[in-house]
């Protein structure tokens, strides 16, 4: 499937189906994200806690980590969803593994169960950020 072929509401049904697993006993807000990489991939992930709570895993950290097990290094889009009527974006923690595997102008939706409520590039979402680049030794 080539790069742009995923739309972002695929993007966002995917990520309401996989929210729908998400493992959240203590918070009960399930969250769900869905991302697609330069080469048309999609990858899915749910939020996952555990007894140690808070050490569970973030949607979005699910979803790169399967993303990366695949080989893939590129996030080009990516949709999280939340339950509720407050915009919930990506925590800290997720906003920079984002975007470790981002570009400038890759694109995060932060959706509920209306649909998309608002749109970010990763300049946006996490201005002035330290990335890869960052650590270049040359």
């Amino acid at each position: 499937m080539p790069a742009g072929s995923t739309s972002v509401d695929e993007l966002l049904s995917l990520a309401v189906q996989v929210q729908q697993r998400a493992h959240v006993p203590y918070s009960h807000f399930p969250v769900g994200a869905a991302l697609v990489t330069p080469s048309g991939r999609v990858f899915v992930g749910a939020n996952v806690e555990n007894a140690a709570y808070p050490e569970g895993m973030c949607a979005e950290a699910s979803a790169i980590a399967a993303m990366a097990s695949a080989g893939e290094r590129e996030i080009v889009t990516i949709v999280t969803v939340c339950e509720g009527d407050a915009l919930s974006t990506p925590c800290g923690g997720c906003r920079q593994k984002i975007r470790e595997f981002a570009t400038g102008d890759t694109v995060i939706h932060a959706a509920g169960p209306d649909g998309v409520r608002t749109t970010y590039s990763m300049a946006d979402l996490l201005p002035d950020s330290f990335g890869p680049e960052n650590l270049d030794q040359s």
